[in-house]
């Protein structure tokens, strides 16, 4: 357990300071029944006025509670880290955890050794719960965490038939939307430069896309669509490969604002102008929307709503073990700025 800093008070020295026994001072500093109020509250006030702090080591070997939640990121190229995503889920995860007192662990899981090794720690009691983002689709981690009964809760979902609880957006919904604008718009030759294949946001986002064209009587063939990753460089390349295969395009929908500031780059290096030539819409909303030239309309995800119901779901979860797992789809709005 380590060596008591000097100065700072037992749980003995609480007790005496409370006029109670020890086991009571541990009773509710671990929030159990069985003490009454005006104990509690005198226990209470001797903590504040001691400064006592709980050994939250023992606490965890006793099968306490770790007061930590880990939040998992399983991303395998580590340098989509830098992508404003990320940062705007870690902001929005801390703040709805501001008021538990619990902290936010943040762990990068990239192989089956990174799985193994953190499914041990997990299973160790370190953390009360786990929320798990950038999953693929054949990522096996939820089953494992759900497997070993550890409260879970994705950013997303790997699949249709998902099992295990999730937050995820109307990607579908906020996709067809943007291509719907664009359509009103007078556009009609509308590519889409999408994420990687592999996640199923990304084929909710192109599902959205097809759906919007064949409802204006649009094909979408193959040589409209390029595959890109979330990054601003592939947002370059991949619009520059649809200019060279379509020089009429009049329309593009991105995977993310930064993809869509990437094909702003590349539009730009190529001659056309947004969007008296081209319309761009990105996916996101992020400040950085608000910093590109055009400022990009972009479909809005409640980041902060969904980092919310993320926590709100983990908690009720690990108050109640047995309880089924939870799908919550929020609704995303489009933001229409001069890019289209």
């Amino acid at each position: 357990m380590g060596k008591r800093r000097p100065g700072s008070p037992t749980l003995e020295e609480v007790a005496a300071h409370a006029g109670v026994g020890r086991g009571t001072v541990s009773r509710v500093v671990n929030n159990a029944a069985g003490v009454k109020e005006s104990t509690r509250r005198a226990v209470q006030q001797a903590i504040a006025e001691l400064g006592y702090v709980p050994n939250l080591a023992a606490r965890s070997l006793a099968g306490r509670r770790a007061d930590a939640v880990a939040l998992v990121m399983t991303e395998p190229d580590w340098r989509k880290f830098a992508e404003p995503f990320f940062s705007e889920i870690v902001r929005s995860l801390g703040d709805a955890l501001t008021d538990t007192g619990m902290q936010l662990l943040l762990t990068l899981v990239r192989s089956d050794t990174d799985r193994e090794r953190f499914l041990e720690y997990a299973r160790g009691g370190r953390v009360d719960g786990v929320l798990v983002m950038s999953v693929h689709a054949d990522d096996p981690l939820p089953d494992m965490l759900a497997e070993a009964r550890l409260p879970t809760v994705l950013l997303g979902r790997r699949s249709a038939d998902e099992h295990v609880s999730y937050v995820d957006a109307d990607n579908v919904g906020g996709a067809r939307s943007a291509v719907a604008h664009l359509l009103d718009k007078g556009r009609r030759t509308i590519a889409t430069i999408t994420g990687p294949l592999d996640m199923y946001v990304t084929r909710c986002r192109l599902r959205g896309y097809r759906e919007a064209l064949a409802h204006a009587g649009l094909d979408a063939p193959p040589s409209w669509v390029a595959e890109g990753d979330f990054t601003a460089e592939s947002g370059r390349r991949a619009m520059a490969r649809l200019i060279e295969r379509h020089p009429e395009i009049d329309g593009v929908l991105a995977a993310s604002d930064t993809t869509a500031a990437g094909a702003l780059e590349a539009l730009r290096a190529a001659g056309r102008r947004v969007p008296q030539d081209v319309a761009v819409i990105g996916f996101d909303d992020f400040p950085l929307a608000e910093r590109t030239e055009p400022r990009l309309t972009t479909v809005r995800q409640p980041l902060e709503e969904i980092g919310r119901a993320m926590v709100r779901l983990l908690l009720e979860e690990m108050e109640e073990s047995s309880v089924a797992w939870r799908h919550v789809i929020l609704r995303t709005e489009l933001v229409v700025r001069e890019s289209a």
